[in-house]
């Protein structure tokens, strides 16, 4: 599975950071590391919603406040 989470400075203004440690902390603490790579890149093209994440290309806007429900929808329930 991979995940990339989007750095650009629309979504760095609105958590990129604090998702992809958190994201990076999910991964680590279920030992997924083997099964999920996290990756980063600029602008997707949807600023307005928030921070941008794909998911094996599916699009998702996730905050820093939302990142432990969307690991648990859309990574763990599809691994």
């Amino acid at each position: 599975m991979k995940i990339t989470v989007c750095i650009g400075s629309s979504c760095h203004i609105k958590g990129s950071r604090s998702v992809v440690e958190q994201l990076q902390y999910l991964i680590a603490e279920n030992q997924l590391g083997d099964k999920v790579e996290l990756g980063g890149t600029f602008c997707m093209g949807n600023c307005q919603q928030g921070v941008c994440v794909t998911v094996d290309g599916s699009f998702f806007s996730v905050t820093p406040d939302t990142v432990t429900e969307f690991f648990e929808k859309e990574v763990q329930a599809k691994l």
